[in-house]
């Protein structure tokens, strides 16, 4: 079944751009064009309190890893009555984490992490060619399989389908998002940002996720039709500046927050802003009404702006797939942006602030 709908959708996107729907001029268009230029200056605080008698315990908090021509990541600074508390990663793709060990003799464990950052928007001139260079073993790297994104079989049979035709690094690019827009959905009663497990999609026909799922898609089917691509996973800090409520973060609370992105690598642009995830969250939550094309004028400016571009109202923690934390026993997570935590009992549910005892604020430094 899944295959006759996907061929129904392969046709479907075979150009870039939906017809236009009547009476939707231009000039009714919602105004959303992030410009870099700007930087803005966050402090981000994560607390997590855990209620006396769990025993041994080891809580680990992302840190902001990334520093790029869009996010500096400048300071970190953290209180806690554990045992021990240390900034450590990975150790394998940097991402990296505040771990604090409590013995269980804490009365109330409590650890409180605070980072600060600089980010602005992204824009991209496609008028403008540049000569991109990266390191190919980095490239390489970015073509890779990760546990939950393979880049062979039904994803990588869909990848080429879907890019057929394409002469480009760029054009790929253009009808892989396309394609995830036109074909994917916002599935609100998804937990958390999802799990991202790429081939179950395909393979079921189920197409609905959140962003976890969605832009893990489409840079799985990215890296299966040979285009460097990665996630970029981090949390909404503040409320959008064109007015987007979909598109925003609550910075007196941010336990949910949590949302990725994606870049891919261009041969004449460089690493280039993707977010074809939050393209269907307007469509399907920005009004009472499920928005079905990219026409409307809600959607159009989104759909166009976040191909080579995003909102700096965000903060980007890192790129890591298939995440160990250092000394945990449990299984390795499939992306790292939520605080985790972990006793003799098991792991505890991160998707669950209050029962977890975390909370997330941020607060703009103004200069």
């Amino acid at each position: 079944m899944f295959c006759v709908k996907r061929r129904d959708f392969l046709k479907a996107t075979s150009v870039t751009a939906l017809p236009a729907l009547p009476g939707l001029a231009h000039s009714q268009e919602r105004s959303f064009k992030p410009q870099p230029g700007q930087w803005r200056t966050f402090e981000f605080t994560t607390r997590a309190e855990l209620a006396a008698g769990k025993g041994a315990t080891r809580v680990w908090l992302p840190i902001p890893s990334i520093n790029t021509d869009y996010q500096q990541s400048l300071e970190n600074t953290w209180k806690s009555n554990a045992a021990s508390a240390v900034q450590t990663s990975d150790g394998q793709q940097g991402a990296k984490m505040l771990m604090a060990v409590f013995n269980g003799t804490e009365g109330t464990p409590y650890v409180e992490l605070t980072s600060r950052i600089r980010t602005q928007s992204r824009s991209t001139d496609w008028s403008r060619a540049v000569d991109a260079r990266e390191d190919p073993q980095v490239l390489k790297s970015w073509t890779r399989a990760t546990e939950l994104m393979p880049t062979d079989g039904i994803v990588r049979k869909t990848a080429l389908e879907i890019t057929q035709g394409a002469a480009t690094d760029l054009d790929k690019t253009r009808k892989i998002y396309d394609w995830i827009v036109t074909n994917t959905h916002r599935e609100p009663k998804v937990r958390g940002c999802g799990v991202g497990d790429i081939a179950a999609m395909l393979q079921t026909g189920n197409l609905g996720g959140k962003c976890g799922d969605i832009n893990a898609l489409f840079v799985g089917l990215c890296r299966s039709a040979g285009v460097p691509a990665r996630d970029v996973y981090g949390i909404r800090l503040v409320p959008s500046a064109f007015g987007y409520k979909e598109l925003s973060g609550n910075p007196a609370n941010l336990s949910r927050a949590q949302h990725c992105r994606a870049e891919v690598f261009l041969a004449k642009y460089g690493w280039v802003a993707m977010d074809p995830a939050d393209v269907g969250k307007v469509m399907r939550l920005e009004t009472p009404e499920w928005l079905k094309t990219t026409d409307h004028p809600v959607v159009a400016p989104v759909n166009r702006a976040l191909f080579g571009g995003w909102e700096g109202n965000w903060l980007a923690f890192n790129t890591a797939h298939d995440v160990v934390l250092p000394g945990s026993k449990g299984p390795k997570l499939g992306f790292f942006m939520y605080p985790n935590a972990e006793n003799a009992e098991g792991r505890f549910d991160s998707l669950e602030p209050d029962q977890f005892k975390y909370t997330i604020t941020a607060r703009e430094i103004q200069a």
